[in-house]
């Protein structure tokens, strides 16, 4: 998908599809210009009803002869008091939604041709690209049906013109348009990652996703850990999750070197677990299938990673992502186990499905100990109760640190990837308590996501921390069933924007 800025009068632009706002009310900006020059042909549709106002509405007209469009795409944006940047997404996404399939190649969008009140010319143009791509993302890469790359490039919209009133506004829509591509391609390749198959998508399949971003950016760096490796460092709690499969679990480490090597780098560990069985304490089997985006954490934060090497920021940052497989078999961990992590701390293990965590408390470990990070967020699919908590609008946020915490909220606000902080008071870790061991890997249900949280803090030592719990953004269920590539704009938002101030 090709972007560009455009400028000049609305009803001078030669487009296949000029992609038009109405608001309610009388016509405003482009799409005024643009039925004042074909004679009140707009507003005619207003009156008789053909065209709406309400968000999300379209309609696709034929233009009059001789304009400089072939067609319009009406698109209802509500009331233009209310317009604001979450609803100019939703009007683009609707647009082409309508367009995508109707064998219109490439079209110019005046949605922010009067752009909502506080939002930057910078911020309309990266969401505008953001929303575009994930409105014409598609993973078929696995059906024996699915067309030719030559072919979808002939049928489907594949170039979309972002239409600019202001002149002084062109250099920060062309810098939106390049960090949106790049926010864009991150996502994708998390959404691919998310939506391969276990078979598929395994450790080792991680690590060479990770090793082929190396390969393609100077500015990254990539180290795998074998299990062997991994062993000789002492992670007990990460290789007692692999303990029951056939396939080796990795730690991959990504080095993004942006700034000189005495800057503190910003630390970012994504929870692997290409596939969750549960283990012995055995999952139930509706919907066991979703459990191959148990990954989406480890998927986020690679996705996140080239979204940062394709954009360049003066900042170092290193990804470390713990990847196994929990499956049950006679070598399986059991409950009543008990495992020494990393850190020395020993583990009772009273829930084989409460995975997620072990293997990150090792990898948080390690992150700590090898890089001294200045802030360290790990992200992961990691609690049921922050679905029921949260649903599936925002990541759940916990933090030891406000300012950390408070510039991700920030992110999360300016990237519409929202997220909303949850509480990790010591007391949410008491339930953790173990006759056996130093504690234990699961506790009560009430709290349960800030109890798993609280399991987590006990490895940070010191560091500024926030853990993302994106178990209920990571991917959509049901017949729209696939990755989201959450939360690659709130981390890249975040990676840019820290410090501005």
């Amino acid at each position: 998908m090709d972007f560009s800025v455009k400028t000049g009068a609305p009803a001078d632009q030669r487009t296949a599809c000029a992609i038009l706002p109405l608001f309610d009310g009388p016509l405003t900006g482009a799409a005024r210009e643009i039925d004042a020059a074909s004679g009140g042909l707009i507003r005619r549709l207003v009156r008789s009803g053909a065209a709406s106002a309400k968000l999300g509405a379209t309609l696709l007209v034929p233009t009059p002869s001789g304009g400089a469009a072939e067609q319009w795409l009406l698109v209802g944006c509500g009331k233009a008091a209310e317009f604001d940047a979450k609803k100019l997404c939703r009007a683009l996404a609707s647009a082409v939604g309508a367009l995508k399939d109707k064998g219109i190649r490439e079209a110019v969008s005046f949605l922010a041709w009067e752009r909502p009140s506080g939002l930057t010319a910078y911020y309309a143009a990266r969401l505008s690209v953001e929303t575009v791509r994930s409105a014409v993302y598609r993973f078929d890469e696995l059906k024996s049906d699915a067309e030719s790359g030559e072919g979808r490039g002939r049928k489907r919209l594949s170039r979309i013109g972002l239409a600019v009133s202001n002149a002084a506004d062109v250099a920060e829509t062309r810098r939106g348009i390049a960090h949106g591509a790049a926010i864009a391609n991150g996502m994708d390749l998390t959404r691919n990652l998310g939506n391969r198959p276990p078979n598929v998508c395994t450790p080792s399949h991680l690590a060479e996703q990770a090793k082929a971003l190396a390969a393609e950016h100077d500015k990254l760096d990539v180290e795998v850990l074998t299990e062997r490796q991994i062993e000789k460092l002492g992670m007990g709690a990460l290789l007692s999750v692999a303990r029951g499969t056939e396939e080796p679990p990795r730690l991959i480490v990504l080095r993004y070197n942006g700034a000189p090597k005495r800057e503190k780098p910003i630390a970012l560990c994504g929870k692997g677990i290409t596939f969750d069985t549960g283990g012995i304490s055995l999952k139930p089997p509706p919907k066991m299938d979703e459990m191959k985006f148990d990954m989406c954490g480890a998927a986020a934060v690679l996705g996140a990673m080239a979204a940062i090497a394709e954009i360049g920021p003066a900042r170092n940052v290193v990804a470390v992502v713990p990847a196994a497989e929990n499956m049950p078999s006679g070598r399986a961990t059991r409950p009543g186990d008990i495992v020494k992590s990393l850190s020395g701390k020993t583990i009772e293990i009273l829930n084989t499905d409460a995975e997620g965590r072990l293997i990150l408390c090792d990898a948080i470990t390690y992150a700590i100990q090898r890089f001294a990070p200045r802030y360290l967020i790990d992200v992961a699919t990691l609690t049921g109760a922050c679905v029921v908590a949260l649903g599936h609008l925002h990541t759940g946020l916990f933090s030891n640190d406000e300012t950390l915490a408070t510039a991700l909220l920030e992110a999360s606000s300016r990237s519409l990837d929202t997220a909303w902080r949850l509480p990790v008071d010591e007391e949410y870790g008491e339930s953790l308590k173990s006759n056996f061991a130093d504690f234990a890997n699961a506790g009560s249900r009430d709290g349960g996501a800030s109890v798993a949280a609280a399991f987590l803090a006990k490895f940070v030592e010191g560091t500024a921390w926030a853990h993302l719990d994106i178990a209920g953004v990571a991917w959509r269920g049901e017949s729209q069933k696939g990755a989201t590539g959450r939360p690659v704009p709130l981390l890249v938002d975040f990676l840019l924007n820290l410090d501005a101030a």
